[in-house]
């Protein structure tokens, strides 16, 4: 189960939504070996990996929804099995991907919204996450995508359709033993609070974060009560140095460091709540993934994982193009996205990495 960890290097990929490159890489690696740690320090079985939140987890549902949050399209998926755009944010796989493969799962797991699958391709994991999402209706209505409660809503669907596929015991056994992965919240920050006028003038960053984990511990509880017992926590990245916000800074493009504070602000919160649901809910495992340290370390001291530049991406002029503007026609974009670049566009991460050991990333 763990053979692909001791690797130096690992075949992953993200070509977009919001973070550059290099960070949703590094994100892969996080979910990886803390999901790995904490399923070593639980000796837990995981039945199947299910998803929820942003693009980061989005796997393809915005495919099949009105929205113009979509990547269906090259130079998406070009290193992808079958070189193919599958509506990832990514020029491959995504963590859910990695982390299913390295529990001996399958190594794709399908969006929900898939009309070609049906409760049989869903058993042993899916995906209800939507790319452009938040915790916060109002970052979902931005762009037209599904709110995180309305992925609930799919969560129960597929709950129905499970235990008429696998019958009520079965079913309650995968319910249980699956590991739940949660990525979610940048998007309230960049394309809500700092992006949009009304909840800005309705609270001050510090109401805005504690806004934000009232919705996100009223989620967990929320699929606890439905089953949920085993959950993987995503913090924030640094979201000061993403490619589409340090593009703001016209002379020289260093990170938003107010911004980062805020984020270090949220996860401490986030991490504190994690805590707290922990100790309220009987059986309920919360693993916090604090990417941010690990993130910023790619972005500070690039090098050291095989990349010279983190500052832009490869997608068009790397520092603002993502979805419809990062496209094949784009006479700007790299060639290969896994030369010297960290991140495909604006927002994510490329296909290779070059990594330090696993010790060194779980601190021993």
């Amino acid at each position: 189960m763990f053979c692909f960890i001791g690797n130096k290097s690992l075949l992953c990929a993200n070509w977009d939504y919001r973070t550059g490159m290099a960070y949703m890489i590094n994100i892969h690696w996080i979910f990886l070996i803390q999901i790995f740690a904490l399923a070593s320090i639980s000796e837990a079985k995981v039945s199947a990996i299910i998803a929820f939140g942003d693009s980061y987890v989005d796997s393809g549902n915005n495919n099949y929804i009105p929205t113009i949050a979509k990547c269906n399209f090259e130079p998406y998926g070009r290193d992808f099995p079958g070189s193919r755009p599958t509506g990832r944010f990514c020029n491959g796989r995504l963590p859910p991907d990695f982390i299913s493969e390295g529990f001996g799962l399958k190594p794709i797991i399908p969006a929900y919204l898939d009309h070609a699958l049906n409760i049989s391709e869903f058993a042993t994991g899916v995906c209800f996450a939507s790319a452009a999402t938040g915790y916060d209706n109002a970052t979902a209505d931005v762009l037209k995508v599904i709110p995180l409660w309305k992925q609930v809503e799919y969560y129960k669907e597929y709950q129905k359709k499970l235990r008429a596929y696998l019958g009520d015991k079965k079913a309650n056994g995968v319910i249980s033993d699956a590991l739940y992965l949660i990525s979610i919240g940048t998007n309230d920050f960049i394309e809500n609070y700092y992006a949009q006028p009304d909840r800005k003038s309705q609270f001050t960053i510090q109401q805005y974060e504690d806004f934000l984990i009232g919705i996100a511990e009223n989620f967990i509880r929320q699929i606890y009560s439905l089953g949920a017992r085993k959950l993987s926590l995503s913090g924030l990245p640094p979201i000061g140095c993403l490619p589409v916000q340090r593009s703001t800074n016209f002379e020289d493009l260093n990170c938003i460091e107010e911004r980062n504070r805020v984020a270090l602000e949220f996860n401490g919160k986030l991490k504190t709540s994690a805590a707290k649901l922990n100790q309220d809910l009987p059986g309920l495992k919360v693993f916090f993934a604090d990417v941010y340290d690990l993130i910023l370390q790619l972005i500070t001291r690039p090098s050291e994982y095989g990349f010279e530049v983190t500052e832009e991406g490869c997608c068009g002029t790397g520092l603002f193009e993502t979805g419809i503007l990062c496209n094949r026609h784009n006479p700007f974009t790299c060639p290969d996205a896994n030369k010297s670049y960290a991140r495909n566009d604006e927002q994510f991460p490329l296909n290779k990495i070059e990594m330090p050991q696993p010790t060194r990333l779980l601190g021993s």
